[in-house]
């Protein structure tokens, strides 16, 4: 455990664990290898989420200096201008097939860490972890619903079933702590409220439900929706969208912020997962 695997060209990590959590960090890379062509496809977003690749280093470490285990971790080290570590073969590559391979590789190596997660603990978690530029200064945890979803009470949630397409609809009705439903979205025990009681205001939560109309929000990409259990699985997926100020903008808040969200996370899988190191 803690032994990293580079992919071929060293583009791509894998550094397997022992805790049911799996941390990617997609959109933090630097490298630009001269050999592989600029991303210019309509639509394509080239922009890095700074510093989301440290970030994510200093959450594993927080994790295990609480726990004494590790989560597994999967890095994208290409700069998002070469290689989109969070959209699907197409978008990713640009098209530009020499980079089939290292696609195939990140979701192998995401695949491999969900299937020990499986075997060893029978449940687990994906955090896929970003950086954003909106205006508001919170967390944007993403569960492959909208703003406008969001802004629905729990009843009609409940009812309308959106629930089922969620990327923690297993855990939406199985979780450890008894709670089903919206409950797992903003409850007093989901993850935001959990970051919010710690000082990190987060959306959704139960002091900030959902965005209000016209702010910015990220509900999921990719990753969350592969990965989450929304088709079924043992495998939950949250897409944590962080802001950079205060959170992940020098190496002192960095591993402020880390210590934080990985006791929000022990937490998590205490309360949800049934989990405990």
């Amino acid at each position: 455990m803690g032994k990293p695997y580079l992919s071929p060209n060293s583009w791509l990590e894998y550094v397997p664990g022992d805790a049911p959590l799996i941390i990617i960090a997609p959109h933090g890379g630097a490298l630009l290898p001269q050999e592989l062509p600029d991303r210019v496809c309509t639509g394509c977003v080239t922009v890095t989420d700074l510093n989301t690749q440290e970030l994510s280093r200093a959450i594993i470490e927080a994790f295990v200096r609480r726990t004494g285990v590790r989560p597994h971790l999967v890095v994208n080290r290409l700069n998002r201008r070469k290689f989109d570590g969070n959209r699907d073969l197409v978008e990713a590559t640009d098209g530009y097939a020499p980079l089939t391979p290292t696609w195939t590789w990140l979701q192998a190596a995401v695949d491999s860490a969900k299937q020990r997660v499986a075997a060893a603990h029978g449940r687990g978690l994906v955090i896929d972890l970003h950086g954003h530029g909106h205006a508001i200064a919170r967390l944007e945890l993403g569960y492959l619903l909208s703003a406008s979803d969001l802004r629905r009470s729990d009843a009609t949630l409940t009812a309308s079933g959106d629930m089922a397409r969620t990327s923690i609809a297993r855990l939406s009705t199985d979780a450890k702590s008894g709670e089903r439903g919206p409950a797992l979205l903003r409850g007093p025990n989901s993850l935001g409220s959990l970051m919010a009681t710690a000082g990190v205001p987060s959306v959704p939560s139960a002091g900030t439900p959902a965005p209000l109309v016209g702010e910015e929000y990220f509900d999921g990409g990719f990753n969350t929706s592969r990965n989450g259990s929304s088709s079924g699985g043992a495998i939950d997926a949250i897409q944590i969208e962080t802001h950079y100020t205060g959170v992940r903008d020098n190496v002192n808040t960095r591993a402020h912020f880390a210590d934080v969200l990985a006791a929000a996370l022990v937490r998590y899988l205490d309360l949800q997962y049934g989990w405990r190191p």
